[in-house]
């Protein structure tokens, strides 16, 4: 990205928290917002003698996850100490996997809507996938918080589930981080193993970043920027660091291996420390946990293998005839795609109820700051509103206005509640009277009509639709006219 004359390359370490009731080496339950330090126990806390128990559902979930992203499980995997010391580590030692992980390869495919929308139209590798190094299962740290002159900690996260999703470095810029961040999100939702929020915490991600002069194969200095928090903020700091290192190499000057932190109140890199190297970590064996046999627990978890976002994108497009694009939008999220099929199941036509739930029903969701998650209205009740409107019960502005009612009642049937607002279909012959008035009132567009512009046609149903006071359907209309004028 940016000057042609520096190649960037960029990898992705990302931690995610399993979604597990409990700890992984001990039996804590694993909730967000408690009371801080009340979710312990003497192994979560490092204290002496503890002993550490596995997580068989942890394990289960991280090789589910790998199968969802393509990658392979080794016949024993086993968990090491990385020691270090960290006021939010107890131990002074974390217990990881060095060696033996429980996934290794793979990879991310980047979906187009996982791109910044002001980048989807210009998207440099279409149908990239960014291979994967390895996922490795660890435990989670505590959370620091520092105030003004002393710092708390609360060991509530401390022993969670962790999840480390580790990138080849063959990301090329900044908004394919965030293509990458957010299709992993999006494949890590859809598999169950994790909700992902990272507003909770629940995904965070360091990132690594090397320039290089073009035509040179061999990596730049690798810079690591820690602990980002959000989407936003890992495109903001890359941008940032990649042109900070620019104009480093420009003025000649060499970069160090470091790690830095992004502040993002003045918009900048900060350094934080230099780079320590694996052999820095001292990883053994853990003494206190056996290796594990995958073979059973592959074979438990290959059984009955979630749907892949873009498998139902093609399972949407081919079932319910709707584009291309529609697809990707509805089966973005996994509630929604939930939502959409439910609705489309059994409707006279899906594509009109794919057109409803992407332009109505997720412009009202967002109008009144609700996720689909919290729509007050069944999924099958918008099946239900586009027949009427198929069915020539009701015209598409009276549905509109169905529609809105229908947020407010959402215990009432569409139907109940057209038939309320008075809006019964306009009799045959009392449409066939409208037309002929039409056709009366416009000879020049009733003349091109039956000389074959479909254009004209569409005028006349305006007309018919004015004189019917709406109650006409339009469709039928239309379907009249070209019938009466071209016979």
């Amino acid at each position: 990205m940016g000057d042609q004359e520096y190649i960037t390359s960029i990898g992705l370490e990302v931690h995610v928290q399993l979604k597990t009731e409990s700890k992984m080496f001990c039996g804590c339950a694993v909730q967000f917002g408690e009371a801080p330090n009340t979710l312990t126990c003497p192994t979560c806390l490092g204290l002496p003698g503890a002993l550490p128990v596995l997580n068989l559902g942890a394990i289960e979930r991280t090789i589910l996850a790998g199968q969802m992203l393509g990658c392979k499980t080794p016949e024993v995997v086993k968990w090491d100490r990385k020691n270090y010391f960290y006021p939010d580590m107890p131990k002074n030692y974390q217990i990881t996997q060095f060696d033996l992980p429980l996934c290794l390869g793979g990879g991310v495919p980047l979906y187009e809507l996982a791109y910044p929308k002001d980048y989807q139209k210009e998207i440099l590798n279409p149908g990239k996938v960014v291979e994967l190094t390895r996922i490795h299962l660890e435990e989670d740290v505590a959370k620091s918080t520092h105030h003004s002159t002393y710092s708390t900690i609360d060991f509530n996260r401390a022993g969670t589930p962790l999840m480390e999703i580790v990138s080849e470095p063959d990301i090329d810029t900044p908004e394919e981080a965030v293509a990458y961040l957010n299709s992993l999100r999006q494949i890590l939702v859809y598999s169950g193993v994790s909700d992902a929020d990272m507003e909770k915490g629940q995904m965070r991600c360091d990132v690594n970043v090397s320039i290089r002069p073009a035509g040179t194969e061999e990596l730049g200095t690798k810079i690591e920027l820690k602990n980002l928090n959000s989407v936003s903020v890992v495109r903001r700091s890359l941008h940032y660091e990649i042109q900070r290192q620019t104009e480093e190499l420009r003025a000649g000057r060499s970069l160090t291996q470091a790690t830095w932190r992004w502040n993002d109140e003045v918009g900048q890199t900060e350094i934080m420390r230099t780079k320590e190297d694996a052999h820095d970590y001292r990883y053994f064996p853990d003494p206190d946990l056996l290796p594990v046999r995958t073979g059973e627990i592959l074979a438990r978890v290959q059984v009955d293998l979630p749907e892949l976002p873009h498998a139902k994108v093609e399972r949407f497009e081919t079932e319910f005839k709707i584009t291309h694009y529609d697809a990707s939008v509805l089966a973005s999220e996994q509630d929604l795609a939930n939502y959409y099929e439910t609705a489309a199941k059994g409707a006279s036509s899906p594509k009109k109820v794919a057109n409803w739930v992407i332009n109505n029903l997720l412009a009202e969701l967002n109008e009144r700051g609700l996720g689909i998650g919290e729509c007050p209205v069944e999924a099958a009740k918008i099946g239900a509103l586009v027949d009427l409107v198929e069915k020539g019960q009701i015209s598409n502005n009276q549905a509109k206005e169905v529609f809105a009612d229908l947020f407010e009642n959402p215990d009432k049937e569409p139907a109940a509640i057209a038939k309320a607002k008075g809006f019964e279909p306009a009799d045959s012959g009392e449409v066939e009277g409208f037309i002929d008035q039409a056709i009366a009132a416009n000879p020049g567009p009733a003349g091109e009509v039956a000389e074959g512009n479909d254009k004209a046609a569409n005028f006349l149903t305006g007309q018919v639709m004015k004189l019917s006071r709406g109650k006409a359907n339009p469709k039928q209309v239309t379907e009249m006219i070209l019938a009466k004028l071209r016979s």
